[in-house]
Order: structure tokens, then sequence, then C-alpha cells
């Protein structure tokens, strides 16, 4: 199976041009995913640049009809009237789709650096190789102290994913559903490899599955490859953890470095 991870930057190219056919159509292209995980997008958001506040996940649902999508929004505020702006993850499957929760990832105080409600999204997958649960997130960019909170979160997360609970085999939401060990955790983390939060994450008990598959070779820029200010300088921000288990289903990992649909590049993984 194979899985993209993309913080599609609302669906906004290099050019300007806000498309989320477009984005659509290279997921297609890059990889035909089975599931794509796709950070920052956006619903009623006329302010962004680019966006005229087009519905984004019903953008997407209308240009891929094969999948089903998961949406989780970290921020949800008042439009013109009754409308929402909202913006956060969505998880796109063309297998089928168990159980799905939204997690908001803690927010604490920000006096000195902007900052906006995140979330992480979780959907169980019915995939060829077994059930799978496949989370796709984003952490703050300003604050390496919410991205400590935000990473802990998860780490609490995984522990809650592995808890043993009460078999209930009855008609209602008391029902028991498939919860699998195997995790999948992608997306924008926003720090680089060296940074001491990517050891906290493999501390939780994950896998980067770069360094699992290429142990000798540093990860390759997902970043500011063809957008970026005076001074800046490419680097890894967007990574695919896996729980040990997955290691050896493991098949590849590509990062498309010429791909201009968004300021990241999208990531692809493979597992058989």
């Amino acid at each position: 199976m194979r899985i993209v991870s993309w913080n599609v930057q609302w669906c906004r190219g290099v050019d300007g041009v806000v498309d989320p056919a477009r984005i659509a159509a290279e997921l297609k292209r890059i990889a035909d995913p089975d599931v794509a995980c796709l950070q920052e997008i956006a619903s009623g958001f006329a302010d962004l640049s680019g966006s005229r506040g087009e519905d984004q996940p019903d953008a997407l649902a209308r240009a891929l009809p094969a999948y089903e999508a998961v949406v989780g929004w970290g921020v949800d505020v008042p439009g013109a009237g009754r409308a929402r702006k909202r913006f956060g993850n969505v998880i796109l499957s063309r297998l089928p789709l168990g159980r799905a929760r939204r997690h908001s990832l803690p927010w604490p105080p920000s006096p000195r650096e902007p900052s906006m409600p995140r979330v992480a999204v979780e959907a169980i997958v019915d995939a060829p190789i077994g059930m799978l649960r496949i989370v796709s997130t984003h952490l703050e960019y300003y604050s390496a102290e919410h991205r400590a909170a935000q990473i802990a979160r998860l780490a609490a997360l995984q522990v809650e994913w592995l808890a043993e609970r009460k078999p209930v085999d009855e008609k209602g939401p008391f029902r028991s559903q498939p919860s699998p060990a195997g995790t999948i955790v992608c997306g924008d983390f926003n720090l680089p490899p060296d940074d001491p939060l990517h050891r906290q994450i493999l501390d939780a008990g994950f896998v980067d599955a770069w360094e699992a598959l290429h142990p000798a070779a540093p990860h390759p820029p997902t970043f500011r490859l063809h957008e970026r200010d005076e001074g800046e300088s490419p680097y890894c921000c967007d990574y695919v953890f896996v729980t040990p288990d997955l290691v050896p289903r493991l098949r590849s990992i590509r990062i498309d470095a010429a791909n201009r649909a968004s300021d990241h590049q999208p990531v692809t993984v493979e597992l058989g």
C-alpha cells in the first residue's frame, strides 16, 4: 500500500494559485496513493492568499470520488453570516475506514509568538497488510514549547491506543471497534531531524521511516525548496513515523523534490 503525506498550503502552489483539483491530480500522478494525509486544508478562508474561500475537502472529494475523507479542524471560527472558516488536516482513503477520531493538541499560552490551535486526525484503515491506525497532524510552526507539548500529547495517545479495553458486543456506540497496534503518524512536524524533539518522538515508541530505510543518508529537504525568503535554507520537517511492528513492512520512501503545487514536498511511503 502507498501513503502520501503532504502539507498542501491550502492548495496553494508556488505560483500563488489555489487549486484543489491540481492537488488531486498531483496525488494521482506522483503515487496514486491508497491513503493521503494532507495538512493545511481550508474551508471558508477567503482571506488566505489566493483563496476564494472554497470548501477544499468538498473540492477534493469531487476530484477524488473513490476516496472517503476524515477531516479534523484545528481552527473553526465564524465567517460571514452563518458560515464558518476552518483550517486543519484531512485523511483521504480509498481503503475501507473504521473508527475515526479527532484529537485536539495542546495550545499553551503564547504571549510573545503567534500560534493557532492544532489537531491530529486519526482513522483506522482496513489495508491489504492488515488493520492500521493512520494519523495526520501538523505541529505549531513558531513555538518550540508548543511543539514539545503537542509531541507529549502524541506520546500519550500512543499509550492510550495500546490500552486494554473491555470488549463490548452490543448495538450502539459502546460496541467495540478494531484498534490495531500498528500505527503510522505523519505530517508536518515543523522541526528538523537534529532537533531534540525528533528524538522525543522516537522515544515515544515510533521509528522514522526515512531513517529505517536509509540509515546512512540525511533526510532530504521537504520545505523551502522552491519558495523561501532571503536567508532561509531548505530543510526536512515532514515525516512519516511508524510503530516498530511496521518497520519490516516498509518498502520505500521518497520525496518529490520537483513538485511545485505547494511550498512543501509530498512524501510517499510504500508498505508491503
